[in-house]
């Protein structure tokens, strides 16, 4: 069935939106605004008839294949095309949309050229050549540029797998990787597209300040030399950087259309360069241009105060000194004295260009890399020089501005092949987005990168201009002019204007694409901190971000050095490129059902490979950046993650979670997990009120004071009635649920589950709850409150099926008593103890929850004590030894105590509360008796006072059951609720009845006794202890009719007939609960929390509620009280 999702927006961000939670974005699937008003139309007639009950969930294929027909990708966000959506009413003056009618050229190839032939190939690439050499270069073209094909065929097929609306990059990755990975790479495309309009920037800068109009610079460069003149060029690049981003700014904000305009005319400025570099490449081979370089030894000079290359110069007059001689000497005569290097070393002028036929390529082969400061020399030239002697001279001099190695290098050339997702970014004006984006984008790097244009640079670059030129960065060798420029034809001036505006061209691309990139990631509302960057004016335009994005490119200008700027960019952008790959992998990997491109020529390998070299490349460029951009994503990430709105966009990283969630459960399946790796997994029974509220909030307090164990939590509720007319009951009870594990911090599941009766409904979370091998292997419980009254019999008798089925499962059972006074999570205990009682081996649960609870900080503070029981004949001294040496090889801390419990005589309180007992156990069934009960009861009252009047009589027995047996025919045990067993059942047979004497009352063969309990008897190797007991089956002792009213109360003198009438094995039970008691409440009246073993329930169901009576006995007193039973099997070990 067809999601029933409304196409609505979320407008500034604040608000959640439904379905793809994409603002804005239209999707023939999702019920439209005015289905209501086509209801009519689409089940018009009666040939529909049939499906007209869904009519508001599943719409008609004839309106479905209309949405399709008319879906449009146009971009979303401005403000009349939002309340145009909106409103409905005003749809007559919403403006018509025009479809986009970019191609694959216009769309995609064209703008991805203009960002790849940036400020690199003109600035740098020369610089490049010269350092790493051509192979070097060629290394680090070839790797870049295989980076950059294989993300464009991971980012090919995502973009062909489905309609690709607005937002480019950010939205393919978004929705492949989900909303942490997608806002966090987002926010890294965002920074890296940043940063490039700071670097374009400062190569506009570069290019006007040293190759334009030098004479503008408000810092003058002349007379300064070494840091004095680096500080000038850079404060001059912050100020006019400032400048131009202003401008730029400015020209964003009037209007983008501008920028769009212009856009062409820049592509056109890019284009004629590069065939003006390819044109002068031609020409050297025909007739090599004149650009001189003066050398003094092997050092190359800067060519900028004197004219001619030479010491001195014949004249007429005889020998004149040049401006040269006056460089480097303190007079013009030739008898002065001048710099013992330029004395001892002859001046030497050579050609920059010999041309691409001059065989210059094999000097260029291999890099040279220099020191911040070195000379910038020709290596295969001698020169005479001290090495002792110091340098002087040096500004005059071309020397190396910054440290150079091949890593630095990748980093700075990297920003030449980053505008592959130029064209995707477009995807909003694309005519058909799934077949240009990858058409256009794999074309542009074939061409400009792999086969032509770097390719053909590095290499035409090494085979046409000498290595000291291609060394000289800022083109000081060459009369100050643009080293590309110097080859260009027909002049150096077409390079440089032509590179100006290209870079000035790009720097707008950057300041007009960042900001609606920011807009698309604040209005999807999944970082709440930029929710403000998603308001817009009222042309759409993103004022807002607009402005962030100045500032944080006016940081890049302020480093001011586009060497220093590149690596930057390049991280982001790697970053970027990395996490195209790996959803593109992942997808393939999945094979999601979704997961369907058209394009077809990628493979997880090749995206594996591209995913690799990204992360290679980013710690070739520079380590230090790559760890802060990790971190910047990573705080990112975890900040959506615990911060950002939830957003479900069939991501894949979703579905491998589903992939290893299933793994994982698989292997659950194999085998019970080993007894080191044995943690509670809690399922959490509450209980809701009539508005589906949690009537035990402090019990999921308790479940996450328990959760050190980091296991699995369910918390389950239930419901009385059927499922279909209580569906929204369940949803308002789950909704709470999850509410209320949020407040708590609480990590896991909730369950609600619907049946006729309460008890069927738990006992249902008790089986199916959990999946597989992930099942819950604990249940946590409170206590029933006021189970003494009357009208709350079924919560008690509920209670105690409960224990018994957790036992039958083999599932340990927690019970807190009290539970309104155990701690919240805020509280904190500054001192106190926990204390264990431990009476039988319960498998190690209360040696594991008491340290379970100290890892959390409600309990840290408090300190660990066992108590454990001795009989008389147990040796209490080495019985404290052994458990201490226990729990130092369980590596548990804890005070250890050994109480002492003789044998002692019953006292007559506990014979007058075993009375009180049994009484009320009858006045509970008379409540919930039914007449024709009431009558075989009176009738067994009847029998049973004759029975006692006989009671002498050594012939009277009293038979029971064995407990492997099955009930007499004619018993009622099947329904709990209407157990009752008249004394005039049918005996059973010989062989299945048992002669027991009770061998505390020898003179009374016939008083009522019951055999010794499992707990009580020999337990069989392997075989868990419990504190059980087992009732008689063949109902209640009789009592005196008196003994239910308050005339039959007697003192207790007088009450030695009764006494003799009480079931024995109660009167023991309760002598063992009373004495526990007195005990308990002697040692630990004073602890923040008693844990103790819980007794078993009785295995037949006549003594129910004398089995609640024991339990509240045996708390009584106490104000938090946890009741642990073990689920059968060991939890903590020794071992390693």
């Amino acid at each position: 069935m067809l999601n029933n999702l409304t196409d609505t927006e979320e407008g500034d961000g604040g608000a959640q939106s439904q379905g793809d939670s994409i603002p804005k974005e239209s999707s023939p699937f999702i019920n439209s605004s005015d289905a209501a008003a086509e209801k009519s139309q689409q089940y018009d007639g009666k040939n529909m008839a049939l499906f007209e009950e869904e009519m508001d969930t599943s719409p008609m294929v004839s309106s479905l294949l209309s949405s399709l027909a008319n879906y449009s990708n146009l971009p979303q966000g401005s403000k009349e095309h939002e309340e145009a959506e909106n409103n409905e009413a005003e749809s007559s003056r919403k403006k018509p949309v025009k479809a986009p009618q970019l191609g694959t050229l216009m769309g995609v190839y064209l703008p991805c050229i203009q960002n790849i032939f940036g400020v690199i190939l003109f600035l740098r690439m020369t610089w490049l050549v010269g350092i790493g050499g051509v192979v070097g270069t060629f290394v680090i073209v070839t790797m870049c540029c295989t980076t950059t094909m294989l993300t464009a065929i991971s980012m090919s097929a995502i973009a062909t797998n489905g309609v690709v609306p607005a937002g480019g990059s950010y939205y393919m990755i978004s929705r492949s990787l989900g909303p942490e990975f997608g806002g966090a790479v987002g926010i890294c495309f965002y920074l890296g597209t940043t940063f490039a309009g700071a670097m374009y920037i400062l190569g506009a800068i570069e290019l006007l300040l040293i190759y334009i109009a030098p004479q503008a610079a408000i810092f003058p460069l002349e007379g300064l030399e070494g840091p004095e003149a680096e500080a000038a060029l850079l404060n001059n690049m912050r100020v006019y950087g400032t400048i131009l981003l202003t401008s730029m700014a400015t020209v964003v904000f009037v209007g983008v259309k501008y920028v769009n305009k212009l856009a062409l005319v820049f592509l056109a400025c890019v284009i004629l360069s590069i065939l003006a570099v390819y044109a002068g490449v031609i020409k050297t081979g025909i007739d090599a241009p004149d650009f001189p370089v003066c050398l003094l030894g092997n050092r190359t000079l800067v060519w900028k105060t004197f004219d001619v290359c030479s010491k001195t110069v014949e004249t007429a007059n005889g020998t004149v000194t040049t401006q040269l001689w006056s460089m480097f000497c303190d007079s013009p005569f030739l008898n002065a004295t001048c710099d013992k290097y330029f004395t001892a070393n002859n001046v030497t002028r050579i050609q920059g260009i010999p041309g691409v036929a001059s065989g210059i390529l094999s000097e260029n082969l291999f890099g040279t890399y220099y020191e911040k400061g070195d000379l910038i020399a020709r290596t295969n030239m001698d020169s005479v020089e001290d090495q002792d002697d110091p340098l002087t001279n040096a500004n005059r001099y071309v020397l190396a501005d910054i440290a150079s190695f091949f890593t630095l290098l990748v980093g700075i050339y990297f920003p030449s092949v980053t505008g592959i997702m130029a064209g995707s970014n477009r995807s909003g004006d694309l005519r058909d987005a799934q077949k240009s984006i990858p058409v256009g984008t794999i074309a542009a790097i074939t061409t400009t990168s792999l086969d032509c244009i770097d390719m053909s640079s590095v290499i035409l670059f090494g085979a046409c201009i000498d290595g000291v030129v291609l060394r000289d960065k800022f083109g000081e060798g060459v009369h100050g002019n643009l080293v590309i420029g110097t080859l260009a034809w027909p002049s150096p001036w077409v390079i440089v204007i032509g590179s100006f505006f290209s870079t000035c061209g790009a720097g707008l691309q950057s300041l007009t694409g960042a900001p609606r990139l920011m807009q698309a990631i604040a209005k999807d509302g999944i970082v709440p901190a930029l929710r403000i960057f998603g308001h817009a004016k009222a042309n759409g335009e993103p004022t807002w971000s607009l402005l962030l994005t100045a500032c944080i490119c006016e940081i890049g200008i302020l480093i001011a050095s586009l060497d220093l700027v590149a690596p930057i960019l390049s991280m982001f952008f790697l970053m970027c490129y990395m996490f195209v790959n790996l959803a593109c992998a992942l997808q393939t990997l999945l094979r999601t059902p979704n997961w369907r491109p058209r394009f077809k020529f990628y493979h997880w390998a090749l995206s594996f490979l591209g995913m690799s070299l990204c992360l290679t490349l980013m710690f070739l460029c520079s380590w230090y950046y790559a760890i802060v951009a990790m971190v910047i994503a990573g705080s990112i990430y975890k900040y959506i993650e615990f911060a950002g709105a939830e957003k479900e966009w069939g991501d894949g990283i979703r579905g491998l979670s589903l992939s290893a969630a299933r793994y994982a459960l698989m292997r659950l399946e194999e085998g019970p997990p080993h007894t080191k790796n044995w943690r509670p997994q809690l399922l959490t029974l509450v209980s809701t009120d009539a508005e589906q509220n949690v009537e035990q909030p402090r019990l999921l307090s308790l479940t996450n004071q328990l959760k050190a164990g980091k296991g699995l939590t369910i918390v389950g509720t239930a419901l009385v009635g059927t499922f279909l007319e209580n569906y929204e009951q369940s949803q308002r009870a789950e909704q709470a649920l999850r509410k209320l594990m949020e407040t708590e911090k609480v990590k896991g599941f909730c369950q609600v589950t619907v049946s006729s009766n309460l008890r069927d409904a738990t006992s249902h979370l008790i089986q199916a709850s959990g999946l597989g091998g992930l099942k819950h292997n604990a249940v946590l419980v409170s206590w029933p409150r006021n189970w003494r009254q009357g009208d709350e019999h079924q919560t008690w008798r509920n209670f105690v099926e409960l224990v018994r089925e957790t036992t039958a499962a083999d599932l340990a059972l927690l019970v807190p008593k009290n539970v309104a006074a155990f701690p919240s999570n805020g509280e904190r205990f500054t001192e106190g103890h926990i204390d264990v009682w431990w009476i039988v081996h319960d498998g190690g649960m209360l040696m594991l929850l008491p340290f379970l609870l100290r890892q959390h900080k409600v309990w840290r503070k408090c300190k660990m004590r066992i108590f454990t029981v001795a009989q008389l004949d147990d040796n209490s001294i080495q019985m404290k030894k052994d458990l201490t040496t226990f729990l130092y090889h369980l590596r548990i801390d804890a005070m250890v105590e050994v109480v002492e419990m003789h044998d002692s005589d019953i006292s007559a309180y506990t014979y007058e509360k075993t009375l009180v007992m049994e009484q009320r156990s009858q006045m509970l069934k008379q409540i919930k008796m039914t007449k024709t009960e009431r009558e075989r009861e009176i009738q067994s009252i009847t029998d049973s006072s004759r029975g006692s009047i006989r009671r002498k009589n050594p012939a009277a027995v009293t038979t029971q059951l064995s407990v492997s047996e099955e009930p007499p025919a004619g018993s009622e045990e099947e329904k709990p609720e209407e157990e009752s067993k008249s004394a005039s059942s049918p005996v059973s047979p010989p062989d299945q009845v048992q002669l027991i004497h009770d061998s505390t009352t020898p003179a009374s063969p016939a008083t009522p006794a019951t055999p010794l309990t499992p707990a009580e008897g020999v337990q069989s190797p392997g075989t868990q202890v419990q504190m059980t007991w087992t009732e008689k089956c063949d109902g209640e002792p009789a009592k005196p009719p008196g003994a239910a009213t308050p005339e039959g109360i007697k003192d207790l003198f007088n009450m030695k007939p009764e006494w003799e009438n009480l079931n024995q094995s109660n009167v023991r039970r309760m002598h063992t609960a009373l004495r526990l008691n007195e005990v308990i409440i002697k040692k630990s009246s004073e602890a923040k929390l008693v844990l103790l073993n819980m007794p078993g329930p009785p295995k037949n169901r006549t003594g129910d509620e004398n089995y609640m009576e024991f339990l509240e006995v045996l708390t009584d007193g106490l104000n938090r009280v946890l009741l642990v039973r073990g689920g059968g099997r060991e939890v903590i070990t020794i071992y390693s």
